[in-house]
């Protein structure tokens, strides 16, 4: 018991590193954390298996993975029986089932066509992410996410909005993290929501204990949203690691931290699912 970390401390790790875009395939490629991943679906604390699905959702984001999870040892199966398990929660089943769906539907062709379109932007970004200080993350949870035509009302406000770099929904928590230039404020994205007519979004930060807090935004804010004209499909993907005042944005994971953690995570499963 000399500072070994815990199941729930690992898989909470490994959400936080698969909520970066960029550390999702290293996590896929990794011969152990995906398939710890799934033995975790079956872990008795509730708190690991729920945790243990959002980064499976997060991962699943990526669609050049989706082929290789879906075809994983005992992915779809373990999905299912989340799913049908009478003692998991009713959030946990909505997860499953999501994640279940979407990698049900995946196709390899089209993960291919999307990758090959993003490789060019990645190769650019990924020496810029080490320097560059220009981004920020906002996460925002969203009254009225519900379905798939109210997360497309979402997305067109959101692309909208210059400044905007880029986005990823976690349905089953009606939530949105948005990564954003640093001079734009988080305030610009509760207004273009609130654009919709149908929902409204409230910003979620990080308490001085480490609880979630969640804050509205001003019904009256005057704050102009500067709208995307004749711009690229995609603004160049900024890192930073900084943190705005306030602790109202919070970087989820960085590629340096996240190698030497998938090290310890991977070592950590090996250890604990051994026969």
């Amino acid at each position: 018991m000399s500072g070994e970390p815990d199941a729930l401390a690992v898989v909470n790790q490994l959400k936080d590193l698969a909520a970066d875009p960029l550390n999702r395939r290293a996590i896929v490629e990794d011969k152990g954390c995906l398939s710890g991943l799934i033995l975790f679906f079956d872990h008795p604390n509730p708190q690991v298996v729920y945790s243990a699905l959002l980064a499976v959702r997060y991962l699943a984001e990526c669609r050049a993975n989706r082929e290789k999870m879906k075809d994983e040892l005992g992915m779809m199966l373990s999905l299912q029986n989340v799913m049908q398990k009478g003692t998991s929660p009713g959030e946990t089943k909505l997860l499953a089932s999501e994640i279940y769906e979407i990698l049900q539907n995946s196709s390899s062709t089209e993960a291919e066509q999307a990758e090959a379109a993003a490789s060019c932007r990645r190769k650019a970004q990924f020496f810029l992410g080490s320097t560059n200080k220009r981004a920020k993350t906002v996460v925002l949870q969203i009254d009225g996410l519900d379905d798939s035509a109210r997360r497309s009302l979402c997305e067109e406000a959101l692309l909208k909005i210059k400044g905007v770099i880029s986005f990823t929904f976690q349905m089953a928590v009606k939530r949105c993290v948005v990564r954003i230039r640093s001079d734009l404020k988080a305030e610009a994205l509760g207004t273009a929501i609130a654009s919709t007519k149908v929902m409204k979004a409230h910003q979620v930060v990080k308490g001085e204990d480490g609880s979630e807090i969640v804050i509205p935004f001003q019904e009256d804010s005057d704050v102009v949203v500067e709208q995307n004209i004749n711009l690229p499909d995609y603004l160049p993907e900024d890192e930073s690691p900084s943190q705005e005042q306030h602790k109202a944005v919070t970087r989820l994971g960085s590629m340096q931290d996240g190698v030497s953690w998938l090290s310890t995570a991977a070592n950590f499963l090996s250890r604990s699912f051994y026969w």
